[in-house]
């Protein structure tokens, strides 16, 4: 390698924000900005278990912010008609989701009482604040403008989630692509608001199920569709277990910022995301 490209390839690192003077002696800590990275858990009491509690919500971001390169990802693919790429970024999708499940089970190793003793340093911090989360939300087709209040104070974060709010979901682009293939779709589908929830149509059912009786036909709109429906399960399951380890540590008692808790984390279970993709297995 000439000097020129040392020299090139520092400046990209630096760039960055890696902070060393030459790539060919960067340590897997500067790599990975250890320092910063492990220099984030700033418990707010002297509870051993706050540690505990830092911790799974910061990984659980990490992994949402994985969620949302690969979504993001998977829809400009299927955008241009790209399906094969797409598969393998959505069935990514599905394994961080395990990951993210599993988490919950190491929380729930935190007693109620163990909880207590550090809830009220929480102040109004809510995981109901998660904007990632939100975000995925929106990436998957469930819009709901409502929640953008939470984040008017910080303009920069409500203009990112504006943009999440106003953009195609996964669904959409994926009905786009029923309609590429020749499926009569209805119009008002393909040209709807797409910052208001998804709530399902006659004509997007009828084509998922051409597609599920005639899988060879129409295989990679069949793997796109099971794609879909192993997020959903996913997210779902994960739902559920994240309803269960609140219930488990605080009950019923109001969430910190105000949120209904566990009556909530209830209610949002029976929402769907790709409602004609689980309504057609009935009529197969």
């Amino acid at each position: 390698m000439t000097e020129k490209n040392v020299h090139h390839k520092e400046n990209l690192v630096a760039e960055k924000g890696i902070h060393t003077d030459f790539i060919n002696r960067m340590t897997y800590g500067e790599y990975l900005q250890l320092d910063s990275l492990l220099d984030s858990q700033k418990r707010l009491s002297g509870h051993h278990d706050e540690m505990l509690f830092i911790i799974i919500h910061q990984v659980s971001e990490l992994w949402m912010k994985l969620i949302l390169h690969e979504v993001g990802a998977a829809i400009a693919s299927i955008q241009k008609d790209e399906l094969q790429p797409a598969f393998k970024m959505l069935a990514r999708v599905s394994k961080i989701q395990s990951q993210i499940i599993e988490a919950w089970d190491v929380l729930a190793t935190m007693t109620p009482s163990e909880y207590m003793e550090f809830r009220e340093k929480l102040g109004q911090a809510s995981g109901f604040q998660s904007y990632q989360y939100r975000m995925i939300e929106f990436a998957l087709g469930y819009k709901t403008r409502h929640v953008l209040e939470i984040y008017k104070k910080d303009p920069v974060l409500h203009e990112r989630l504006t943009e999440a709010l106003q953009a195609p979901s996964l669904y959409d682009v994926s009905i786009q692509a029923l309609a590429k293939a020749g499926f009569p779709i209805n119009p008002d589908v393909l040209n709807r608001d797409v910052t208001e929830p998804y709530e399902g149509d006659p004509s997007v059912e009828a084509a998922w199920l051409a597609v599920y009786r005639d899988v060879d036909t129409y295989w990679d709109l069949y793997q796109l569709a099971e794609k879909l429906v192993d997020l959903e399960d996913w997210l779902q399951q994960w739902r559920f277990r994240h309803m269960k380890t609140v219930e488990r540590i605080i009950g019923f008692k109001m969430g910190t910022g105000g949120s209904s808790g566990v009556k909530y984390l209830k209610k949002v279970l029976d929402h769907r995301f790709f409602p004609e993709l689980w309504d057609l297995r009935t009529k197969l």
